[in-house]
């Protein structure tokens, strides 16, 4: 049994955040999320994000610091997603559990199809748009 916790990553350029849309199929099929998955047995949050990315995009990340999380229940099991600032080390992305990525403003973000667990964390990320230039 895992952790119950999951990551995604929040990489900003400007006011834009990065979102990729899940390939069809499953319970996510077809919804835009924030990148990231669940933390593994032995893995620190920051590795876990590491690894998805390299798994999900073959692009090298550098974890940043935490920004919020949010809890979701899946198939009667409470999860928590906690939200990380990352850099993307490459632009080079090869997609593999996904259809297509974006650079979306949180107004886009509103009228997408968005997972609802990443949804929980728009209002962190609101927050960090906003507290940027301190």
């Amino acid at each position: 049994m895992g952790t119950g916790i999951s990551v995604a990553a929040l990489a900003l350029e400007g006011n834009r955040v990065f979102i990729a849309r899940r390939l069809e199929g499953g319970d996510l099929g077809g919804k835009w999320e924030f990148p990231g998955g669940k933390v593994e047995e032995g893995e620190s949050e920051e590795e876990a994000l590491v690894r998805e990315f390299d798994e999900e995009f073959s692009v090298p990340v550098k974890a940043g610091h935490f920004v919020g999380s949010g809890s979701f229940e899946h198939r009667g099991i409470t999860h928590t997603l906690k939200g990380y600032r990352i850099e993307l080390l490459s632009r080079n992305f090869r997609l593999r559990e996904h259809s297509e990525w974006r650079w979306a403003s949180l107004e886009e973000i509103e009228c997408l199809d968005f997972a609802p667990s990443d949804r929980t964390l728009l209002p962190f990320l609101k927050a960090e748009i906003e507290g940027r230039g301190r």
